[in-house]
């Protein structure tokens, strides 16, 4: 089978040191775009491209395949470093990485020789997870893998929404039933027939991610793409707290973002306030204080998913997980969580009390960072995070459950 990968000369990523310099170089081409791709609701084609081609996608690839194994420590930073730039393409990538892992997880040995190859050459995972109008806490879905006779093909149906990247995809990984009734992923190479896109996606915030309607109507996927899903939510497990990561890291570049926005406006644009006995804004001593509490809420949350991701690394360092471990690491990025979300969309909306009036101009487009953290944020409610500690503090429960 001949993919859209095989024709894209990535380079390889052999380390985290190097990822994170690329990560920062592709930052730094990315950041001068962004608010005219927000404004007009542009879909990142040509920057995701340059991501495949340098080689970001594949480093957390096992080194025995040829990858980097970066660790989480590393992928967070990767993260926040994109999103500080564009938030909208660190968001991208976040179900990419999630599908990688289900193939660590559960992929068979040909399944992960395969795909390893792909994202070493620069394939990119979509997602095509949710739908509406079932349980999800039952792990209710209504897309299904059928038998096509005489063939070991099976063909796909249903309809997802929220399917972050999937139109811009080399593969589009489907949450489904297989034929037995049993939860699997279907990976669909773009272009097969059946697989079409709604174009949809109108949110106030995260423009670019182009997460809108996928249909999948009698889509043929061979055997040997359907993987079988690896997780229940009582299980003991790092995979929750390793995806949720990355969303913390995308909050804390959000925040980054909007608060060196904020310096740079009122160090060039803001005027000093009548009453001030300053010429310039940024002497003024009560502003400067303000930008200072903001800038320490702003270092705490990084801090925070600095030591959630090494709470991520500490778990998985063994083999055999151990429950203490793995509690910790689900309690550390759940406190991530919880404190980055708020973080980013105080610094977003702070942001305009230091610029001033001027600032909620239009032509600047600073209202994109709040956008893209009240967007953000509601992936998962902050206050399942607050319970979740709290219940182990007082009842030492550990958190489980398919986000942790």
């Amino acid at each position: 089978m001949t993919t859209r990968a095989d024709t894209r000369p990535a380079a390889v990523i052999t380390d985290g040191t190097e990822a994170v310099r690329v990560a920062t170089e592709l930052a730094g081409r990315f950041a001068p775009g962004a608010r005219e791709r927000d404004r007009d609701r542009v879909v990142p084609r040509a920057e995701l491209e340059r991501i495949a081609r340098s080689g970001l996608l594949g480093i957390t690839v096992p080194r025995d395949a040829g990858g980097a194994q970066v660790s989480h420590r590393v992928l967070a930073d990767v993260f926040r470093i994109l999103a500080v730039a564009d938030a909208s393409i660190s968001q991208v990538l976040q179900n990419h990485f999630v599908f990688v892992r289900v193939l660590k997880d559960r992929g068979t040995p040909a399944q992960r020789e395969f795909f390893h190859a792909e994202l070493l050459r620069g394939a990119r995972f979509g997602n095509a997870m949710a739908e509406r109008g079932v349980d999800r806490r039952k792990g209710e879905t209504s897309t299904s893998l059928r038998s096509l006779d005489g063939t070991t093909d099976l063909l796909l149906n249903g309809r997802k929404y929220y399917t972050t990247g999937a139109a811009t995809a080399d593969w589009v990984p489907v949450k489904t039933k297989d034929p037995d009734g049993g939860d699997a992923v279907a990976f669909v190479e773009q272009g097969s027939p059946g697989l079409s896109f709604g174009g949809d996606w109108s949110a106030l915030g995260q423009r670019g991610t182009h997460s809108g309607t996928t249909l999948l109507t009698d889509v043929r996927v061979p055997a040997d793409r359907v993987v079988a899903w690896p997780y229940s939510a009582d299980e003991l497990r790092t995979a929750g707290a390793a995806g949720q990561l990355l969303h913390a890291a995308i909050d804390v570049g959000i925040a980054e973002g909007a608060l060196a926005a904020a310096a740079e406006y009122v160090r060039t644009r803001t005027r000093a306030y009548a009453d001030s006995p300053w010429d310039r804004a940024a002497d003024e001593h009560h502003l400067i204080n303000d930008v200072g509490r903001q800038a320490v809420q702003v270092r705490a949350a990084r801090a925070l998913l600095e030591r959630a991701a090494d709470a991520v690394d500490a778990a998985e360092a063994d083999p055999v997980l151990d429950p203490d471990r793995v509690a910790e690491a689900s309690l550390s990025v759940a406190a991530a969580r919880a404190f980055t979300a708020e973080t980013a969309v105080t610094t977003a909306s702070e942001l305009f009390s230091y610029a001033g009036t001027s600032a909620t101009d239009e032509e600047h487009g600073l209202d994109r960072f709040w956008r893209d953290a009240r967007t953000h944020t509601l992936h998962d409610p902050t206050r399942w995070k607050y319970h979740h500690i709290g219940n182990h503090v007082l009842n030492g429960v550990a958190p489980r459950g398919p986000l942790l």
